[in-house]
């Protein structure tokens, strides 16, 4: 039982079997027809022109900031955000951009206050701010609908471009109970990661403009991300679209289990009512010891992570079933 994250997930069978028969060709090419099929399929189900297949959320994120801006231009993100926070500095680093992180909000928003006051003049001491980057969900935080609206008229107001971080964004589909369009709707790109809940070994999308997609393809190639017959991956993220995504109110639910079982131990606190997708974190009493109770759930078989707060994360791989053995298992390094 793996509680760290939903990267762990294994593909299905279903996946298995779709890799071993997929038909491929050299996607550098563009001849691999299982990628081009799903690049169109993806971009006409999300709302977009075109789409580009990646090998992760990371590349797709850095292809959509780097088609966006150019050297010495500025992006807006939140301080939690993964692009800014967890991916290498690779925007700075590769693509000599800027990032100008504001704090998040407790529900996971920018404020649009905070954000006006960091755009840049026009002027030659600054660096010229070109684009905002949201994430959704956030820390397992889904942002609203109207926020996103918001967020659009925020954007067009000031001329910048708005990008979506949209690695969990299926799990906020599906929390508000909506087509993935009325979020995709807002942005003028996306990444959609087809791994974590949605169970593809590898693999992520950006989608956008035709134009912006064209030059994220060079730059896929500047970076080393062409790859040949990719397809065998494809195959696995067409599933993970079609097939996937209905399931992942189930890891909704187990998170929501997992939440109310933890509250109720001593030393262990919870905001159940924060929980809204498969993301769960626990603030940890003084007399935790993290470390200890990582130690002996590991002897058990149960993997999680470290630290204070805790996250666990649900997944495919992970049952009901498995939830209830964590909490008992809990409670009895709890009691000693």
């Amino acid at each position: 039982m793996d509680f760290r994250s939903d990267t762990v997930t294994q593909p299905t069978e279903a996946m298995r079997i779709a890799m071993a028969n997929a038909i491929v060709g050299d996607d550098v090419y563009g001849d691999d027809p299982t990628i081009n099929a799903l690049e169109k399929w993806a971009a006409e189900h999300h709302g977009f022109e075109a789409a580009i297949f990646t090998s992760s959320g990371t590349q797709a994120n850095l292809l959509g900031l780097m088609s966006h801006c150019g050297r010495g231009d500025e992006y807006l993100c939140g301080q939690q955000a993964h692009n800014y926070k967890f991916e290498g500095g690779g925007a700075a680093v590769l693509g000599s951009i800027q990032p100008q992180p504001i704090q998040n909000e407790p529900d996971g928003t920018l404020c649009f206050k905070k954000l006006e006051q960091a755009i840049k003049p026009d002027d030659i001491h600054f660096a010229q701010t070109k684009l905002l980057s949201l994430e959704n969900t956030i820390n397992g935080k889904v942002l609203p609908l109207d926020y996103l609206r918001q967020a659009r008229e925020f954007t067009q107001r000031h001329h910048l471009q708005l990008h979506l971080d949209g690695a969990r964004v299926y799990n906020a589909a599906v929390a508000l109970n909506v087509d993935i369009k009325e979020i995709a709707c807002h942005f003028d790109s996306m990444t959609v990661c087809l791994s974590k809940g949605l169970s593809a070994p590898v693999g992520s999308l950006l989608l956008g403009t035709k134009e912006l997609i064209t030059k994220a393809r060079r730059i896929r190639k500047m970076l080393g991300g062409g790859m040949r017959q990719a397809g065998i991956l494809a195959a696995a993220g067409k599933i993970a679209l079609t097939e996937q995504v209905n399931r992942l109110q189930t890891d909704h639910d187990n998170a929501k289990r997992l939440a109310n079982g933890l509250s109720q131990i001593d030393g262990f606190d919870i905001n159940v009512e924060h929980v809204q997708t498969n993301i769960v974190f626990v603030k940890l009493a003084p007399h935790i010891d993290s470390t200890a109770l990582q130690a002996q759930l590991k002897q058990q078989g149960i993997l999680i992570g470290s630290g204070n707060p805790l996250r666990f994360v649900l997944h495919n791989d992970v049952e009901a079933n498995d939830v209830d053995i964590l909490i008992e298992q809990v409670q009895s390094f709890v009691r000693g």
